[in-house]
């Protein structure tokens, strides 16, 4: 089916990005603040338009500029056309869970001080479902978000991880979760007691009233893997609540809800469990013969601090800032033309594209690595694809600092997850994992802490589409790049021309 959608806003200087819509040749619309735009004028106003194709199930929309998608998100969710249905049990009702983070200070002051030092973001206060905290945090009790249930039915509930920079547990206590779908992809549907979600996935799952009635809580807390790391170790929580439980206590009694177990915060088994479960519904017409082989790593370095810099400037060991990067290309943002519009105009010295295909030397990934190599080379380095290319992506994680789970988003793409696993990659031994039959199909993917994560695509959307970190702190540091695909044959295997209220710089 094919729904135009057309959005119209009036901001403040940001960006809107439609997470996960394929923006199939109207890379316009697809909002990364001077990836495919330059920045609303303040009173001004920008038409997004793009039209949705083969895709159902929960998105969601946020701003893609600095921090400021801290509060600027919301769910955006394609049902079946027309005359159409679920593939799983209809629900009696269905209910979006937008998991979030919030800071008790302004969270473009906490990430322009991280920037200007290169430390570590400074972690949040709480997290939030609806954008309330819940009733395990001090002052919050009252504004706990409630879901209803009723005994017999099945619901479906959309989890959304929104958070900046934070993996998510997520589970509901005494109840079975029954996964039907992730970013907008149907799963062959499996049962589990808990999911795990990185900043920017969503999961659908359907939950039965199958529990005496009460209140249970739904809850969510870190899942974290970087070594040594601060992070918000607490949990929030709304109430799943079946309409005939008792009222709640009154004041000074006992009214709480009954607690779910979460896994320990850096349970990597359970998350491991759950990704290895993701399975296309049937079997897939996987792109073969594949034209380009990428090995992309992913991590954390550190630049040297400029001379006569102060202590409190320079946050990371022995004189040096926290940088990130990919292939040890840390990437930067241009500040006078989007790179779309410097494409489509052949405007020159904006970018260049000479992204490495593999890393520009070969090392132990995630073993200990030697300190030359911590530095990166800092520019505006683009990837290019002829329109059509089947593209493999093997993408490894490094011990550059620490290892960890890195969320990698695609823009405008969704993508088969071929496998996934521990420590460097072997193409001559990994490769027998792979699986080419039902692999999941996804926009985000979560690189394993110390370990790599294989994806498969085909470049048939021309533009330029933005591959990043989605742990905000990180692309904020230069964990992104971007592939330059090419125009096809003809007008439907062309970009459209930009639009007349497109924002200028």
């Amino acid at each position: 089916m094919h729904m135009p959608i057309y959005v119209s806003v009036v901001l403040y200087l940001f960006y809107l990005f439609r997470h996960g819509i394929r923006q199939m040749r109207t890379g316009w619309a697809d909002g990364p603040e001077f990836v495919t735009q330059c920045p609303i004028r303040p009173g001004g106003s920008y038409t997004y338009r793009f039209t949705i194709e083969g895709q159902e199930g929960t998105l969601w929309w946020h701003a893609h500029s600095s921090w400021l998608r801290a509060t600027v998100y919301g769910a955006l969710i394609i049902y079946p056309k027309e005359g159409s249905s679920y593939p799983f049990t209809m629900p009696k009702r269905e209910t979006p869970l937008l998991l979030g983070e919030w800071w008790d200070a302004n969270p473009i002051d906490v990430v322009r001080e991280a920037t200007r030092t290169g430390a570590a973001a400074n972690v949040s206060d709480s997290y939030t479902i609806n954008g309330q905290p819940g009733d395990l945090y001090k002052c919050s009790s009252k504004d706990t978000v409630i879901v209803p249930v009723d005994s017999g039915e099945t619901n479906l509930l959309r989890v959304i991880n929104s958070a900046l920079n934070q993996e998510l547990f997520f589970t509901v206590a005494n109840h079975m979760l029954t996964v039907v779908a992730t970013d907008a992809s149907y799963v062959k549907p499996f049962t589990t007691s808990v999911i795990m979600l990185g900043p920017g996935q969503t999961t659908d799952v359907l939950i039965s009233g199958n529990q005496p009635p009460a209140r249970y809580y739904i809850a969510a807390s870190a899942y974290q893997t970087a070594q040594n790391a601060a992070f918000d170790n607490t949990t929030t929580t709304a109430i799943l609540e079946y309409k005939s439980a008792p009222c709640p206590a009154k004041k000074g009694q006992s009214a709480k809800p009954v607690l779910p177990s979460l896994p320990a915060y850096n349970d990597t088994a359970t998350v491991t469990a759950f990704t290895s479960s993701l399975r296309s519904p049937s079997q897939v017409l996987l792109p073969t013969d594949v034209d380009e082989n990428l090995f992309i790593t992913v991590g954390l370095g550190l630049d040297p601090c400029p001379p006569g810099s102060r202590p409190r400037n320079c946050q990371g060991p022995n004189g040096t800032r926290f940088t990130a990067s990919m292939n040890n290309a840390s990437f930067s943002l241009p500040s006078n033309f989007s790179l779309l519009q410097a494409h489509q105009l052949g405007i020159p010295g904006v970018f260049t594209t000479d992204f490495p295909a593999n890393p520009p030397l070969q090392f132990d990934y995630t073993g200990n690595v030697s300190r030359s190599l911590w530095a990166p080379v800092h520019g505006t380095k683009l990837y290019k694809l002829k329109y059509g290319s089947k593209v493999q992506i093997v993408l490894q994680d490094t011990s550059i600092v620490t290892t960890e789970n890195h969320p990698i988003h695609l823009h405008g793409y969704d993508f088969y997850i071929l496998a996934e696993g521990f420590g460097n990659f072997n193409a001559k031994t990994d490769t027998s994992k792979f699986n080419l039959v039902d692999p999941p199909l996804r926009n985000t993917v979560g690189v394993p802490v110390g370990g790599w994560s294989v994806i498969r695509f085909v470049a048939d959307n021309p533009g330029v589409w933005l591959i990043h970190c989605h742990l905000d702190a990180h692309i904020a540091l230069g964990l992104a790049t971007a592939f330059l695909v090419e125009n096809g044959v003809g007008e439907l295997q062309t970009i459209e021309q930009p639009p007349a209220d497109l924002p200028l710089c």
